[in-house]
């Protein structure tokens, strides 16, 4: 774990149970390593991000860095903002529904991280 989300998780109030269930999935059933930027819990694969937990006044929320790529079947992701081009959100409100939707965030995570070794393109990368 790094010292620096542990901080994150040891702090925050109003989102403490919801992020310690995300950070549980996240760490339960992948490989991805815990870095922290931008503020927050960020996990990544050979140093790419791969999902963000972060969290706002009205929810909190797992940011996919490559979310407009993947295929969503429980249409669940949110575009964060018009100008955010590849990022995308699964939002909540309460503990319960993560732990309702845990088996669908794990296969979301998983989703992710064949995406990123895939190495496909979102719409705001440039192609190298």
């Amino acid at each position: 774990m790094n010292t620096a989300a542990d901080h994150f998780f040891e702090r925050n109030q109003k989102w403490s149970t919801e992020f310690h269930l995300l950070r549980e999935i996240i760490t339960e059933n992948t490989d991805l390593l815990e870095d922290f930027k931008w503020m927050h819990p960020c996990y990544t694969l050979n140093g790419k991000n791969i999902v963000l937990i972060h969290g706002f006044k009205e929810y909190c929320a797992l940011l996919f860095h490559k979310g407009a790529l993947m295929t969503d079947p429980e249409n669940i992701l949110i575009q964060q903002t018009e100008n955010v081009q590849s990022a995308r959100q699964i939002r909540f409100t309460n503990s319960e529904q993560i732990t309702v939707l845990r088996s669908v965030i794990t296969a979301y995570i998983r989703e992710a991280v064949e995406i990123e070794k895939s190495r496909k393109k979102s719409g705001d990368e440039k192609n190298s």
